[in-house]
């Protein structure tokens, strides 16, 4: 599974990509967690506000946090 976190190193993006990599571990993925802190690299993910979540390719969430559930969720049904 490929998990992308877009954002400048703000402390919700730095929230996002830890509960990505603690969700993860929690349902046994074996998840690439990759964070990308280019701004000019947002553009060209869809992404214009940060935080930003890629999982697989699919652009999830931007500019607001998920919730753990939400989250979850996602990383679940992208297996």
């Amino acid at each position: 599974m490929d998990i992308k976190v877009l954002g400048p190193g703000c402390p919700n993006c730095l929230r996002l990509e830890a509960m990505c990599r603690e969700i993860a571990d929690e349902l046994g993925i074996d998840a690439k967690v990759e964070k990308i802190t280019d701004v000019n690299l947002f553009p060209s993910y869809g992404v214009w506000l940060s935080p930003g979540l890629i999982i697989n390719g699919e652009l999830k969430i931007q500019g607001k946090m998920p919730t753990p559930a939400t989250l979850k969720g996602w990383i679940k049904s992208a297996t």
